[in-house]
């Protein structure tokens, strides 16, 4: 007969995570919506967070999704932003996924240094406080799983540190992204010696974690290459109570909206070449047509827009708004966009806000690789279809069959399972853990 009391304690599990309410944003809704659906399978989850982080989304709304059951602990967090905007008298914004223009010696200089001297990121002074203060707790509440879930990278080199003090712990190693491979990196500057240290240490957390976890089917592969090991595939979903009391109804105009950051790596512009191309043969669709960007976009497509004859008279740039208005806008759309030109190895992206878009039941265009896990999943569920932005006339084409189904007041819509629904994804996530 097993002890209830070592039965308790293994069922006890403490989540690291850099993002968390009432930080917004995709990378804070994984482990929110892990921590959200843990009680009702039986885990009592503990969650370590920054107490002061510097991050550029705040999303109250999210707040209500934290469990009573979970305990949250917010801990001091030093970071170099600060000193670099004060130093740049505030004209050079370094965050953690976006390097400051490289306009002038100081934001060259600033560049240089984030990628060489903060490794694997600026947050790499949380790691050692972190472990010392977290090795004392997790003993303290018997406290035996933990997982650490990067980007930021660093935040897995307190899993590190903590399984380097008590082997006994059992670490899952979460990748969001990639490490050493990241797109991100290669806007850094870095030498040959930061990225070998890159590589080194990702290998070492690799090798080291009990279980690994990450995204796609395509990042599985990548990361078994780079660990030589078995890496679970643990997928972003949507939670079926956001969408409890979604409605969809037909919007006055034919809405395109993409919803989520265009950063520079983003790219839409083949999308709107397209776009404009086609208003300017069909004047009938050009009258009714508006495309709505909600969210971050970087400067340089914001500008494009604004300096458009066509695209600016349609285009409207939506600022970040609460995630529950974020799902209203939905079912106020005609079609949904997702855009994966500009990403590297973006046959193997598949953002959250895909599962949202497929909850909806509302019809996908995707512009991107045509073969690929987005891809994939679109054609799986029969909610749109994924095509590469050189096929212009075959995007024209699609939009223009969206419209006539528009106009004639009809819809394409999909029915997606509970197959990604975040409580499922959970349930995912305690196979793993036990």
């Amino acid at each position: 007969m097993s002890d209830p009391e070592e039965e308790s304690e293994s069922k006890k599990v403490m989540v690291i995570t850099y993002y968390w309410p009432p930080s917004g944003g995709s990378g804070v809704q994984r482990w929110l919506k892990f921590v959200k659906y843990l009680p009702q399978f039986g885990w009592q989850p503990y969650v370590f967070t920054p107490e002061n982080p510097a991050f550029d989304l705040k999303d109250e709304s999210l707040l209500k999704d934290i469990p009573p059951e979970a305990e949250v602990l917010h801990f001091p967090i030093w970071e170099p932003y600060g000193l670099f905007n004060k130093l740049s008298g505030g004209g050079v914004q370094v965050s953690a996924n976006s390097a400051p223009k490289a306009d002038s010696l100081f934001s060259k200089l600033s560049i240089w240094i984030r990628g060489n001297f903060f490794i694997p990121d600026p947050r790499v002074f949380w790691v050692r406080p972190s472990v010392k203060f977290l090795d004392d707790f997790l003993r303290e509440k018997r406290i035996r799983h933990i997982i650490t879930t990067g980007p930021p990278h660093s935040v897995h080199l307190i899993g590190l540190g903590l399984k380097k003090r008590n082997p006994s712990l059992k670490w899952t190693a979460d990748f969001r992204d990639p490490w050493s491979e990241w797109g991100f990196l290669d806007t850094l500057k870095l030498s040959k010696l930061a990225r070998k240290t890159h590589q080194q240490l990702e290998k070492k957390v690799l090798t080291t974690a009990d279980k690994v976890t990450t995204i796609t089917p395509f990042y599985v592969r990548h990361f078994q290459r780079l660990g030589g090991r078995k890496v679970n595939l643990l997928t972003n979903g949507y939670d079926e109570e956001d969408f409890q009391d979604f409605k969809t109804e037909r919007p006055d105009r034919f809405v395109i909206r993409h919803v989520g950051i265009v950063n520079e790596k983003c790219n839409p512009i083949p999308f709107m070449e397209a776009l404009a191309s086609l208003c300017v043969k069909h004047a009938e669709f050009k009258n009714a047509v508006q495309v709505d960007f909600v969210g971050q976009v970087n400067a340089r497509f914001a500008n494009y827009v604004k300096e458009h004859a066509v695209l600016k008279t349609i285009t409207t740039l939506t600022p970040n708004i609460p995630h529950k208005e974020v799902v209203k806008l939905y079912g106020k759309s005609a079609l949904l966009l997702l855009v994966l030109t500009g990403y590297k190895d973006a046959e193997g992206y598949m953002p959250g806000k895909l599962f949202e878009y497929l909850a909806t039941g509302l019809p996908v265009l995707g512009i991107g690789p045509e073969q690929g896990d987005a891809a994939d999943l679109l054609n799986k569920s029969g909610a749109g279809v994924m095509i590469h932005e050189s096929q212009q006339q075959q995007i024209k084409d699609i939009l223009l069959h969206h419209f006539i189904v528009w106009e004639n007041s009809g819809s394409n819509s999909s029915q997606l399972g509970n197959e990604y629904s975040r409580k499922a994804m959970t349930a995912r996530l305690t196979e793993i853990l036990d």
